[in-house]
């Protein structure tokens, strides 16, 4: 109990430790519904560098839910061709959207964009500031205690100590994470120190920026890849035992000069650099009472398949709708689906990054590879206590399953993606009746029948049958999308109580 000098705790519903993506995307998803929150951050200002720099089509439909795709990609590349030079000069081209992708209504963005982190994270927080929240920078927790009611911070601010009384904490601080060392829970895996990469942002002189160029050599690869809406390339250079780690400029170019065999190309001094080393581990759990972990806190990985920074970004956007829920009062095991549902995702993206990591050490480079694998289109939750349906296993579209997108959905007025329908973090149901009502009190719920000839707001016909397709989709199917995206539940039978009941459950 606090004496009568003390000043009064500060009290929030979620405090939220680290303003990466994770933490700004977790913040950016309860601003919009009106949960009160705050979010700290150790760091004086913005982290420079472009770190992170692949951002997934999955990340891009997170990120067009939630109103900040222009941005984000009026700063990227998408589908930027990769130009691999091997030992004996040969050259190999990749990078190249997917075949099977092309032409797709069910998915609006097919392979992955080349931005730097740090215009990732100015949108963020951007899309934040317009959403009326902020980011407290240069203010550190340094003690946590949990009760069954709250947990109670104890941060620091320019020397200045003060108490913070939360109802949740969410550690989004990174592969270091303070949040998950002081709730106690352990963080399996290894660091491989022989295993190491340098990295660094500078501008190239005699290089073009068509393309990401790389260069495989006995002693390892090294790549330059532009950074778009910069003037700057990224350097990377694999380092084994006994090579010379300095992120130095006289280092990075001899490194450059060996493994590429030119001397026409020209480094600057780099404005950010760093030495990686290959972390990868996994939290043994990612809710410890009201402390939830998510991003590096809860996965490190090999950045090989460009997987971390998405899969963090992912994990807020699962937890964001349940913690909103909880917070105004849905069953606090909502919160529980968040861990049963991302810690196997986390665990497949390491074995994937893990195995990326262990060709490009055998192949002295990266791949050039993109498939269904990197791009995360293919992450559901099939048999998550959250996926209900009457579909039998053999079914090509289950719930927990991602929800496709569709083209040519027309109102009384224009056309519409359904994405453009969908996004803003709220429940949806497809009524391919036509006319279904369902009790819905309580809940935010979107209802759009599909009719053929629509005269109402909440009506669409399918004009170029893209949605009864994508969902394989009778005039009996009733499918509702969860705030996140994935299909919470189907039913072919046109039961409108399995899915009043559903929504009870879940508010």
């Amino acid at each position: 109990m606090s004496d009568a000098t003390s000043p009064t705790p500060a009290e929030t519903m979620v405090l939220i430790v680290g303003a990466g993506p994770t933490g700004l995307t977790l913040a950016c998803e309860l601003a919009r519904k009106g949960i009160p929150f705050r979010l700290i951050e150790a760091g004086a200002g913005p982290q420079p560098g472009s770190r992170g720099k692949g951002v997934q089509p999955r990340t891009l439909e997170v990120f067009e839910d939630l109103g900040i795709i222009d941005r984000v990609l009026s700063h990227g590349r998408m589908a930027m061709p990769m130009r691999s030079t091997g030992p004996d000069g040969a050259v190999t081209l990749g990078g190249a959207e997917p075949e099977s992708l092309r032409n797709r209504p069910d998915i609006p963005y097919t392979t992955s964009l080349i931005a730097p982190q740090w215009r990732v994270e100015q949108a963020l927080r951007s899309r934040l500031a317009e959403l009326g929240g902020d980011v407290e920078f240069g203010t550190t927790l340094e003690r946590l205690e949990q009760s069954d009611d709250a947990v109670s911070v104890t941060i620091v601010t320019a020397g200045e100590k003060a108490t913070i009384i939360a109802r949740w904490l969410v550690g989004c601080d990174g592969g270091h994470s303070i949040v998950r060392k002081q709730s106690g829970i352990a963080f399996t895996g290894e660091t491989r120190e022989g295993v190491r990469m340098l990295v660094a942002d500078l501008a190239v002189e005699g290089l073009d920026r068509d393309a990401w160029h790389m260069w495989r050599h006995p002693e390892g690869a090294v790549s330059l890849c532009p950074l778009p809406s910069t003037a700057l390339f990224q350097f990377q250079a694999s380092i084994t035992p006994g090579q010379n780690a300095e992120t130095a400029l006289e280092n990075l170019q001899a490194i450059l000069e060996r493994r590429s065999s030119r001397t026409d190309i020209r480094l600057n001094e780099p404005e950010w650099s760093t030495l990686w080393r290959a972390n990868v581990r996994l939290a043994d759990r990612y809710r410890a009472g009201r402390v939830l972990l998510a991003g590096d806190a809860a996965h490190v990985h090999s950045p090989a398949g460009g997987q971390g920074m998405n899969t963090g970004i992912q994990d807020a956007h699962n937890l964001g709708w349940k913690l909103a829920a909880v917070a105004a009062g849905a069953p606090d095991a909502l919160l529980d689906s968040y861990e049963a549902e991302r810690r196997p995702i986390a665990a497949s993206v390491l074995e994937l990054s893990d195995a990326r990591l262990t060709q490009a050490l055998e192949q002295k480079g990266p791949s050039t590879r993109r498939d269904a694998s990197t791009i995360q289109l293919d992450v559901g939750y099939r048999g998550s206590a959250l996926a209900q349906d009457d579909r039998g296993d053999a079914a090509e579209q289950r719930a927990g399953d991602r929800a496709p997108d569709a083209t040519r959905l027309a109102d009384a007025d224009a056309e519409h993606r359904l994405f453009d329908l969908t996004r803003g973090g709220r429940f949806t149901l497809l009524d391919f009746t036509g006319t279904t009502t369902v009790d819905a009190a309580g809940s935010d719920l979107r209802t759009l029948h599909i009719v053929e000839h629509p005269t109402r707001p909440d009506e669409i016909a399918d004009a170029g049958g893209h949605l009864a397709q994508a969902y394989h989709a009778t005039p009996r199917s009733l499918v509702l999308i969860r705030p996140d995206g994935y299909i919470a539940l189907i039913t072919d039978t046109g039961d409108t109580h399995a899915v009043a009941d559903y929504l009870a459950r879940i508010h």
